[in-house]
């Protein structure tokens, strides 16, 4: 997104269908999200994608009806949840939908949006998505080497071992990692703030 700009604000872009940037601004934003709760769901890449498309398409119809994204009724990504969950129950509810997508293990899928486990796979796919946003920030903010160094130690890599292929001390790569570590939970606290403001 922008710099600055709230996802309230970008919605309200999105209410016009002429404003093309937002609309790919909303789909570069949020498509490994979307795509990624429906792959842990189970859906194979092509019902995924299936299900980002009519989420885009539903979002595009509602828009046209004077939608209004309003926090006072809840937060931002409870609402695209269930606008996912809407759209893969639409995906699988459709009729002649073709013998292509029956790899796909239909009750694992077409289980009630509001259990449990699908309310924990959407939680830690939106974990995720705001780690991706921080990731893509540290890899502007920070120079290559320190990033590899992070990346390494994401990697599973001991202290020791990055520190030896680094020609680095423990310390210094200690502190490579908590500095990245604490930009990145800024960065963090700050995209789930934004996420629901006015």
């Amino acid at each position: 997104m922008s710099s600055g700009e709230t996802r309230p604000s970008l919605l309200l872009r999105l209410r016009d269908p002429a404003d093309s940037a937002a609309w790919a601004e909303f789909d570069r934003t949020y498509r490994d999200l979307i795509l990624g709760y429906c792959r842990r769901r189970g859906l194979q890449w092509g019902d995924a994608e299936d299900v980002r498309q009519k989420v885009m398409l539903n979002l595009a119809k509602a828009t046209q009806r004077s939608f209004a994204y309003r926090p006072e009724r809840g937060r931002f990504r409870n609402y695209l949840a269930r606008a996912v969950q809407n759209a893969i129950h639409q995906h699988f509810s459709r009729p002649n939908r073709g013998t292509e997508r029956l790899a796909t293990e239909m009750s694992s899928i077409l289980a009630d949006p509001k259990e449990d486990q699908n309310d924990l796979l959407w939680e830690q796919e939106w974990i995720r998505h705001h780690f991706r946003l921080a990731m893509a920030k540290v890899k502007v903010h920070f120079d290559l080497r320190s990033v590899q160094i992070f990346e390494a130690l994401l990697d599973g890599s001991t202290t020791e071992a990055v520190a030896h292929e680094f020609g680095l001390t423990t310390q210094a790569v200690h502190k490579v990692k908590q500095r990245i570590r604490k930009r990145m939970e800024a960065w963090i606290a700050r995209q789930v703030e934004a996420e629901d403001r006015p």
